[in-house]
């Protein structure tokens, strides 16, 4: 009797190795696709999140001014990109299409020197219908662009909202002052 292995042994050690390696390789790589999309749905969020606190601050702000509550966002029915300017004062810029800037600090910002990140951030406000005068809803869509992967097509940002590069949140205002 000899001791060691044959060919045939190895061939099937070696295939049974291969399979396994070739399927660790493969669920790595699936991890670090759900890993990079679940991190720009979580900025997508933070970035829409801050677009309707922006919009809060804009309504409060107008509480304290003779124009009214809404003042300043009636011309965002057709959508508006709104932003601080580097001192903190609000400021409104109303051209859709163009993608946020993180600036110097790391900050998303609509007219910020820096880097153009991926993110684009469009706001959309209405009057509710019942309420014209009381409330008004506030829709904030923000849409990035999204490199093709093992799972889905890519997609640009801007455009129709859609479910693999885009996140959504709405929320009504009243004129509770």
């Amino acid at each position: 009797m000899k001791n060691g292995f044959t060919i045939i042994e190895l061939l099937i050690t070696i295939f049974i190795l291969s399979v396994g390696v070739i399927g660790i390789y493969s669920a790595f790589s699936a991890m670090i696709v759900f890993t990079n999309n679940a991190s720009d749905q979580l900025q997508a969020a933070y970035l829409a999140q801050e677009g309707i606190e922006i919009i809060r601050n804009i309504r409060d702000t107008n509480w304290l001014q003779p124009e009214g509550w809404t003042s300043g966002l009636d011309s965002c029915v057709s959508g508006c990109k709104v932003d601080y300017t580097s001192t903190g004062e609000l400021l409104e810029v109303f051209f859709p299409g163009d993608y946020l800037k993180k600036d110097n600090d790391g900050f998303y910002r609509q007219m910020a020197d820096g880097d153009p990140s991926k993110f684009q951030r469009k706001i959309i406000i209405t009057p509710v219908l019942d309420q014209e005068d009381h409330a008004v809803d506030v829709v904030v869509e923000v849409s990035w662009d999204k490199k093709k992967d093992l799972i889905s097509e890519g997609a640009t940002a801007g455009g129709e909202c859609q479910d693999i590069n885009c996140v959504q949140i709405q929320e009504t205002l009243y004129d509770w002052y």
